[in-house]
């Protein structure tokens, strides 16, 4: 069961991302179901399946059941672009191709899905340390920091939410660096994160600035590595 789900998921990703130029992208938003490129599209998804499934002729089924649905959510897609966020809709799209593609995994190998092991002791663990270094940690941050205010920086100099979201996305790489006794990667990721603020850091007649980046990052990291020694120290007592 697990090799043919594999092959259909590859399948899948060849034909979605690897063999799909972005000519064709754009050829098929423009021309819709008119489009020769998603017909291409559908011929390089089939030749993928074709050639994964060896020609096994005892999936013929499931070859057109996934070929058929392809086309439908493609379209489905395509049509509702100007209706819903790209991104949004990139997700679904994905989303309704693995279903389909679980839906014919299940049809040639039934298989059960168990979700109890979602409410172990050690899933919840790693949740409530993913949800502490994340979201938790990013309110912490905002209170703790509100009290210096750089009048320079505006609003629209950076993206909207970038610096939380650039931080959350930080203490989770420590905490997973932690959890996985990777003490040294933090390093790797302090020196990455120094390079990528040089520009900032460099700016000398700016101490308040200098002072005001050295304070988010160690607090950050702090908070993280924090996390991760509780982590480790719990996961042996759950």
């Amino acid at each position: 069961m697990i090799e043919f789900a594999i092959k259909l998921v590859l399948a899948h990703i060849l034909g979605d991302f690897l063999f799909q130029p972005d000519q064709w992208v754009a050829e098929k938003r423009k021309n819709k179901y008119r489009s020769a490129s998603l017909y291409k599209h559908l011929a390089v998804h089939a030749a993928a399946l074709l050639i994964l499934l060896q020609f096994n002729l005892t999936y013929w089924k499931g070859f057109l059941i996934l070929l058929c649905s392809h086309y439908v959510i493609d379209l489905l897609k395509l049509l509702l672009e100007r209706k819903m966020h790209r991104g949004w809709l990139f997700i679904l799209d994905q989303v309704a191709h693995l279903l389909m593609i679980a839906a014919v995994v299940y049809f040639y190998h039934p298989f059960s899905l168990e979700f109890n092991w979602i409410f172990s002791p050690e899933i919840l663990l790693v949740l409530t340390c993913i949800v502490m270094a994340t979201t938790v940690s990013a309110i912490l941050m905002r209170m703790l920091m509100s009290r210096w205010i750089l009048p320079e920086d505006q609003p629209e100099d950076s993206l909207p939410l970038a610096g939380k979201y650039i931080g959350m996305l930080e203490r989770l790489l420590v905490f997973a660096f932690i959890a996985l006794g990777q003490w040294a990667a933090i390093g790797w990721l302090i020196a990455a994160k120094s390079i990528l603020r040089f520009s900032d850091l460099s700016r000398a007649k700016d101490r308040k600035l200098t002072e005001y980046v050295l304070i988010g990052t160690l607090l950050s990291f702090s908070l993280a590595i924090s996390i991760g020694i509780l982590y480790n120290f719990l996961k042996y007592k759950v």
